[in-house]
């Protein structure tokens, strides 16, 4: 048995939900698909799949296997591709993960230029605003905003993001100017989460003038978009990223408040595994944001300064 093809297999598999839709996207045959699954449990002494008549479910030892193998299979197409990266240009596949507005906005518009400029990559763009498992989700590269916990990551700060307030005029005019962050508990907030509830908002740029505020909030939406949104039609005050309402407080339909108590500034980091250090399709495109961002300062506008 070739163990690596087997494991590869067995994720197909997985991956694919059925033993007969692996073998038509190896492609194989459904008889050294079947065979290949029987070598692997034999070879491990465990059941790693229980087969119905509808579905395919993993045991407890098939999920190890499969979170495993597919990150063995990942460190070797690495290998490969960083192998063939001294030899030529980046190629293969590379699954980015992103904070969703932030991906549609600053990094979707870049994707055209970047496969130009390497016709050999092939690039997944995976948005989503929760923490990502790079191994078991099999991504590559992940943007991250915040400070970062201890791990064996390797990380490149890549900017830095700073929360701001802000309110539309009318709202301004009818419900007033919050002065202090303790204010905000007499106003209507508009909070950025799945989960409605009580929200907490940070203050201070240092542990001197660190405080925070329990936000109750009137209107809870897992958008920042429709939180900017509500928050340019008179509906409450909002905490967003200053990137994203540069053009509103610049044309006056937002106005920004509680400036002097803005917490510091929430490092942007690219993450990737350590095994993929000599990614050449890992270094291309976090060159390529480097590059871009340098040039056209998307974080640090002078509105937001």
């Amino acid at each position: 048995m070739d163990q690596l093809e087997a494991m590869a297999t067995f994720v197909q598999v997985v991956d694919a939900g059925s033993l007969s839709a692996a073998a038509r996207a190896l492609p194989s045959s459904l008889t050294s698909v079947s065979r290949q699954i029987t070598a692997l449990e034999q070879h491990f002494g465990t059941r790693l799949l229980v087969r119905t008549t509808r579905q395919l479910a993993l045991t407890e030892e098939g999920r190890i296997l499969y979170e495993r193998a597919r990150s063995i299979l990942g460190d070797v197409r690495e290998i490969e591709e960083a192998l063939a990266g001294t030899r030529g240009e980046p190629s293969g596949r590379l699954r980015v993960s992103a904070p969703s507005l932030m991906g549609r906005l600053l990094i979707s518009p870049l994707l055209g230029n970047f496969l130009c400029r390497y016709p050999s990559l092939s690039v997944e763009l995976l948005l989503v605003d929760r923490r990502v498992e790079l191994v078991e989700e099999d991504v590559h590269l992940a943007l991250r905003v915040g400070r970062l916990p201890d791990s064996q990551l390797v990380t490149r700060k890549l900017a830095e993001v700073q929360m701001i307030h802000c309110a539309s005029p009318d709202y301004l005019a009818r419900c007033g100017t919050p002065q202090a962050p303790s204010d905000l508990l007499q106003h209507d907030c508009l909070v950025f989460s799945d989960t409605p509830g009580v929200a907490l908002w940070r203050f201070g740029r240092d542990a001197k003038t660190a405080s925070r505020v329990r936000i109750s909030g009137r209107l809870w939406v897992n958008s920042l978009d429709a939180l900017v949104t509500a928050a340019r039609n008179g509906a409450g005050i909002v905490r967003v990223p200053s990137w994203q309402v540069d053009a509103e407080l610049a044309e006056g339909r937002l106005c920004r408040v509680l400036r002097e108590y803005e917490p510091a500034a929430a490092p942007l980091h690219a993450l990737y595994e350590p095994s993929r250090r000599g990614s050449a399709k890992i270094r291309a495109f976090v060159d390529f944001l480097v590059e871009h961002w340098r040039k056209n300062r998307p974080f640090d506008s002078a509105e937001c300064e």
